[in-house]
């Protein structure tokens, strides 16, 4: 049995889509591989990976209401791919969104559904998250914890000349209280995973991160403000200097 698993976010690094990817991989039996999927120079490697596959997971942000724009002619490729070597395959897909319910990604679902009609290989489900955003601060905050307790240990370590239990105490309850974030998710995660050993129907199933909406928004807008900052502005770069497109003919 052989799964790839495709992170189709656009992101280079810090994805909700390929954190949540590779927590389900973690319970996945058998041969895996993960590929990430961004460009047209990713489409050829990817179906070389497809072609000796039993089971295809995809995992993919939600954007306006649909696919990732650059996920479709890489779709089409498989398509043709797939009804030309009369191929078996059992896909499965792990949406988020940066809304709070998970509901948001019954379109995607549709599509890919659609997807796997066309291309005559089986859909078998797909869990959609809502408040996927809310992956990355879950992941930061394990480092950040993790750092603060190192710190704590060597200090008092130096201060004291032992070793103490007390940084770690209570480096394992804010674990708790991080995972408690994503309960709502984590079960339905594992279980997608069981259906992919099985090879059995998932249904489609919606979840969220467990925080109430007006938490989960100022969360979220503290989050995007801190990395919109760091990325070159307060606004996404808004303000930072862009170079013009010379192969544009504005003239025209």
């Amino acid at each position: 049995m052989k799964t790839v698993f495709i992170d189709c976010s656009p992101k280079t690094k810090l994805s909700a889509s390929g954190f949540i990817m590779g927590f389900t991989k973690l319970f996945v039996l058998g041969s895996k591989k993960k590929e990430k999927l961004r460009t047209p120079a990713d489409h050829e490697r990817v179906l070389n990976e497809i072609a000796d596959a039993d089971t295809v997971v995809f995992s993919m942000p939600l954007y306006v209401d649909g696919l990732p724009s650059h996920l479709l002619p890489f779709l089409k490729k498989m398509e043709t791919f797939c009804r030309d070597n009369n191929k078996q395959l059992n896909v499965y897909v792990i949406a988020n969104n940066g809304f709070i319910e998970g509901k948001q990604n019954e379109s995607l679902m549709r599509n890919m559904e659609n997807f796997c009609d066309r291309s005559g290989i089986k859909w078998c489900g797909g869990l959609g998250i809502g408040g996927g955003v809310m992956m990355n601060v879950m992941r930061i905050l394990l480092v950040v914890y993790l750092g603060i307790a190192i710190l704590r240990t060597v200090l008092i370590g130096i201060s004291e000349g032992m070793f103490p239990i007390r940084p770690w105490i209570v480096y394992g309850k804010q674990i708790v209280e991080v995972l408690l974030l994503g309960c709502g998710i984590i079960p339905f995660d594992i279980w997608l995973a069981i259906c992919i050993n099985r090879k059995k129907e998932y249904g489609k199933h919606y979840t969220r991160i467990m925080l109430p909406a007006p938490v989960f928004i100022l969360c979220a807008d503290i989050f995007f403000a801190i990395v919109s900052t760091i990325q070159g502005g307060i606004f996404r770069g808004w303000f930072s200097k862009k170079k013009p497109d010379i192969t544009k003919n504005y003239a025209s």
